[in-house]
């Protein structure tokens, strides 16, 4: 879930840190280490993922631009309970858990601003539990989507105007609706017979983001 933070915490974050780059594919924050730092994300789109002790990868979230991610691990000293990855280049604010705590203690209204941010993020999980139990595998693959478009959508200059992209491949939106990468592909084929959605190659492009939410509606 995007969330916002002022351009005086923004600052605050910048004078905190120092800038990276990470190239599509950089992993970074890796599942079971020690938080050393947090990461303001300022270009790109990362993924973040969970590994269950049977092997199965699930999609948590995409976090983009205005972000942050790795908060919460520095703020319980817990080790990290998902693996990060690069889906594009990527560019940030790279803080140490230290100074970013530190900053947090001296800053009421930024420590005020990522506890709204990590409340936002709890409930909007909830939701998506309650949907789960609510809807078919198909409508959640379409609901997921729809999400992933409004917030990450990128242009498909390809497939004309006004037409959006999602990077994500087909067995990442598996993990992220809760369901089969079969279900997935099931549900993809009467969204493409229905000329909501395109796929190709890690992409899903919608075509009508307007009918894809009644749709689901």
């Amino acid at each position: 879930m995007r969330t916002t933070f002022s351009e005086k915490h923004i600052e605050a974050l910048r004078k905190s840190g120092f800038r990276k780059t990470w190239p599509k594919g950089t992993i970074l924050i890796r599942e079971g280490e020690r938080a050393e730092s947090v990461i303001f994300l300022e270009k790109g789109l990362v993924k973040t993922t969970a590994q269950a002790p049977n092997g199965y990868t699930s999609l948590l979230a995409i976090r983009g631009a205005g972000e942050l991610i790795g908060e919460v691990s520095c703020l319980d000293g817990r080790r990290r309970s998902a693996t990060v990855t690069a889906i594009q280049d990527v560019a940030g604010i790279a803080i140490t858990a230290e100074r970013f705590l530190t900053l947090l203690n001296s800053d009421s209204e930024l420590s005020f601003a990522v506890m709204r941010t990590i409340s936002t993020r709890l409930r909007h999980s909830d939701g998506q539990r309650v949907a789960s139990g609510a809807h078919t595998a198909g409508i959640r693959v379409a609901r997921v989507l729809l999400d992933l478009v409004l917030q990450y959508g990128e242009p498909a200059s390809d497939w004309g105007a006004d037409v959006l992209q999602v990077n994500v491949t087909q067995a990442e939106l598996a993990g992220a609706a809760g369901t089969s990468r079969e279900s997935v592909v099931r549900a993809l084929r009467e969204l493409t017979r229905r000329e909501l959605v395109a796929t190709g190659r890690k992409r899903i492009v919608v075509l009508n983001v307007r009918k894809l939410h009644a749709y689901v509606t």
